[in-house]
């Protein structure tokens, strides 16, 4: 009993939002701003992102090529636009033990997309058709 309750006190002072619950703006934008987050999905990389300041981003697919835009709060949600993607991809954030979880809100559930790597620094964008 007493390892429970020294856990519990453990993991309920944790900065941040609590394990399990959505990430305000405020909390998002302070966990984010200034790194590169790489994200997984069912134990194969999907892309990383890099926050910016001013809410801006750069986003890196699975195969390097690269798109920009911003965030924005909508609710629960965190909503990205990037300049070569007509609609609004929004995704409820949530602080876990291990990094970031990310649930995208607009399809099927599918499995989160969960951080493996944060450090500070550039993503290896590609351009378009190089090498054609």
């Amino acid at each position: 009993m007493r390892r429970f309750i020294f856990l519990y006190a453990l993991f309920s002072g944790l900065a941040g939002s609590a394990l399990g619950e959505p990430m305000s703006a405020a909390e998002f934008e302070a966990y984010v701003t200034g790194r590169t987050i790489l994200y997984g999905r069912d134990g194969s990389h999907y892309g990383g992102e890099r926050y910016l300041e001013g809410r801006e981003v750069e986003w890196s697919r699975a195969d390097g090529t690269c798109s920009y835009g911003f965030w924005y709060p909508a609710g629960d949600y965190i909503c990205f636009e990037y300049e070569d993607v007509e609609t609004a991809q929004c995704w409820i954030f949530e602080e876990t033990a291990t990094g970031l979880s990310a649930t995208y809100v607009q399809e099927d559930p599918k499995s989160p997309l969960l951080e493996y790597q944060n450090f500070v620094g550039p993503l290896g964008c590609i351009g378009p058709k190089v090498g054609v």
